[in-house]
């Protein structure tokens, strides 16, 4: 099979048969990455406990190339520090830039199907949403210096917004520190 063939199949896969397109129960942080120009609009869920991405998933939709990026990134972070999720985020962006070497492009595994997505401008955005909103969250929660054990014990159900933000205005269906009538959106955004 040739390589590009193969590469057409994995991505395919990951749209059609996501293993990670799921709620997170018990998710540490949520946040919504959104792409205007393709009209992708995913929720990523992480759940973080003690520097160590134990579990990812995402809901939402959008074009095949932004659901399979997302399914691929989080079969590549679970189990990985924050610090190394990072890190193959930043591999990754550089695999999209033509700047990565060989040896990091190798370090993102399947995700390493989207190489020749550099190549079409208009797609870049759609492959890099989920790993830009995985990198947006974990260095939010880095910068804010909200552990994540007090993040978890706020509210499992929380949509995390305001467990690294305390200006944030959360979704209506927030369970958390959010469901405070001063926090949520009447008009149901976040």
């Amino acid at each position: 099979m040739e390589l590009k063939a193969l590469y057409r199949e994995i991505v395919n896969e990951h749209n059609l048969h996501p293993s990670h397109k799921k709620k997170l129960a018990g998710a540490t942080m949520t946040l919504e990455g959104v792409n205007p120009s393709c009209g992708d609009d995913i929720e990523l869920q992480l759940l973080i406990k003690d520097g160590v991405i134990e579990d990812a998933a995402f809901n939402g939709s959008g074009c095949a190339i932004s659901q399979a990026s997302c399914d691929m990134m989080c079969d590549r972070i679970i189990g990985e520090k924050e610090e190394d999720a990072l890190a193959l985020a930043q591999n990754f962006m550089g695999m999209i830039k033509g700047t990565a070497t060989d040896e990091q492009i190798e370090t993102l595994d399947e995700s390493a199907a989207l190489k020749d997505i550099s190549h079409m401008p208009a797609r870049v955005k759609c492959a890099v949403l989920g790993w830009r909103t995985m990198s947006e969250m974990v260095e939010k929660l880095n910068a804010e210096g909200v552990d994540t054990a007090s993040a978890t014990a706020q509210n499992s159900d929380a949509c995390g917004i305001c467990a690294t933000n305390s200006a944030a205005v959360c979704k209506p269906d927030c369970q958390g520190c959010c469901s405070e009538p001063s926090k949520k959106d009447p008009e149901g955004k976040a």
